[in-house]
C-alpha cells in the first residue's frame, strides 16, 4: 500500500490536452512527479513528452487541465510564471549566447549591479563560485561560452536554472549532444542535485540511460499515458513494448564485417577554422572499398572540418593525405585545391564520401 502523500508530490499534471490542427499532442495526460526524485518521461518521437513539458514550463499552454506545484493548484502563463513557481528548463538545444562568458549567460536578466546601475563582475563572480560549489559544478565564470565543450554548456545552462531559485528541472534529451563520459558526469551532478533536494523530470528515449538514471518512468505513446514503472522493477524489453505497443526485439543480428582493401588514408591532420581556431587536432583515419564510412560525434566538434579540408576552406596540415596508390604532404590550402581527392563531390568528379 502507498503512503505517498498529496505533500511528497512535487508536480501533478492532471487531465492536461492539448491539441494541435490535425493532431492531439496531449491527450487527457496525468503525470506524478515526487519530490526529490529523477523522473522519467520516455516515448518515441512525437508521443508528447516535450510538448507536456513545454506545457509545465509555460511555453505552451493547455486546452484543458491542471498542474499542481507542491500541492498547490498554480496558472503557468510564461516561462516566467514557471519560473517563479519554481521550475526551470534545461532545452535539448542550449539557450546560450556564445560571445558571453559563463557569468554573463548565468546572471542575464538578474545581473547584479553597484551603483550607477553597471553590472557588479565581483559580485557575479562571487555568487557563480559558490554556487557551484555547492552542487559540484566546477565552472569558470570568466571563460567565454562559445569556447566551451558541449558538456560544460550543458552545466552552465543547469547553473543558470539552479541561479533562478528552480527545485523543479526539466531536463530536455540532455543526453542527446553528450559523449559517453559527458553523460557519466552528467549523471553525477544530478544524482548530488537530488541529495540537495532538488526534483528533476529527465525527457528521454534511451532506455539505457532511464533505466540507470531515474527512480520511476512515465511512458507516453501518441499523445497518451500508457504506462507508469518503478525502475528497479523493470527493464529494456517492458518500456520499448510500452513505447510502441507491441514487443521489440532489442537484439540486432549483424554478420562479422569484412573490409575491403585500404582505398584513402589520411594521418595526423590538424585545422584551423574560418575563425582561427583549432577544429581538428591529431585526426588519422581510413577507407576501404566497398565500405561506406561514418564519422559519429557530439554536437560542437566541428564536424563540419572533416568535408572541408579536402577544399580547403580550413587551415591544415596532414603527415600523410592520399590513395594507397599515392600519397602527399599537406600544408597549405593550395596544396589541397591542386591534390583534391578525384572522389571528392566538391571537384564536380564522381560522388565521393564526404
Amino acid at each position: 500500500m502507498s503512503t505517498t502523500t498529496a505533500t511528497d508530490i512535487a508536480v501533478a499534471m492532471r487531465g492536461i490536452t492539448k491539441a494541435f490542427p490535425g493532431v492531439v499532442a496531449n491527450d487527457h495526460v496525468d503525470l506524478e512527479v515526487r519530490a526529490a526524485e529523477i523522473h522519467a518521461l520516455v516515448g518515441e518521437n512525437g508521443a508528447g513528452k516535450s510538448t507536456l513539458m513545454n506545457i509545465l514550463y509555460g511555453l505552451i499552454h493547455p486546452d484543458s487541465g491542471e498542474i499542481l506545484i507542491n500541492g498547490a493548484p498554480v496558472k503557468i502563463g510564461g516561462p516566467r510564471d514557471a519560473i517563479a513557481t519554481g521550475i526551470g528548463m534545461v532545452h535539448q538545444h542550449f539557450m546560450l549566447i556564445p560571445v558571453f562568458t559563463v557569468g554573463e549567460n548565468i546572471m542575464l536578466g538578474r545581473e547584479p549591479v553597484v551603483a550607477g546601475g553597471i553590472y557588479d563582475t565581483a559580485k557575479a563572480r562571487r555568487d557563480i563560485q559558490e554556487m557551484t560549489r555547492k552542487y559540484g559544478l566546477a565552472l569558470d565564470p570568466d571563460a567565454r561560452t562559445g569556447d566551451l565543450p558541449v558538456g560544460l554548456q550543458q552545466r552552465v545552462e543547469i547553473v543558470k536554472v539552479l541561479y533562478r531559485g528552480a527545485g523543479i528541472l526539466i531536463l530536455d534529451e540532455p543526453t542527446g549532444v553528450l559523449t559517453p563520459q559527458e553523460t557519466n558526469e552528467l549523471f553525477v551532478v544530478l544524482r548530488d542535485l537530488v541529495k540537495a533536494g532538488k526534483t528533476i523530470i529527465f525527457i528521454s528515449h534511451k532506455l539505457r540511460e532511464v533505466l540507470e538514471i531515474s527512480d520511476r518512468i512515465t511512458v507516453m505513446r501518441r499523445g497518451k499515458v500508457v504506462g507508469h514503472l518503478i525502475t528497479k522493477d523493470t527493464n529494456q524489453a517492458e518500456i520499448a513494448t510500452a513505447m510502441v505497443g507491441r514487443a521489440v526485439l532489442l537484439r540486432v543480428e549483424k554478420k562479422p564485417a569484412k573490409p575491403g582493401a585500404v582505398s584513402f588514408r589520411v594521418e595526423n591532420l590538424t585545422a584551423l577554422s574560418d575563425r582561427g581556431v583549432q577544429a581538428l587536432k591529431g585526426v588519422s583515419f581510413e577507407l576501404r572499398q566497398a565500405r561506406s564510412s561514418a564519422s559519429p560525434a557530439s554536437r560542437g566538434t566541428d564536424r563540419a572540418s572533416w568535408s572541408r579540408f579536402l577544399p580547403a576552406r580550413a587551415r591544415y596540415r596532414a603527415e600523410r593525405y592520399g590513395s594507397a596508390t599515392r600519397t602527399s604532404r599537406l600544408t597549405t590550402p593550395a596544396t589541397s585545391a591542386r591534390r583534391a581527392s578525384p572522389t571528392s563531390p566538391r571537384t564536380g568528379a564522381a560522388p565521393g564520401w564526404f
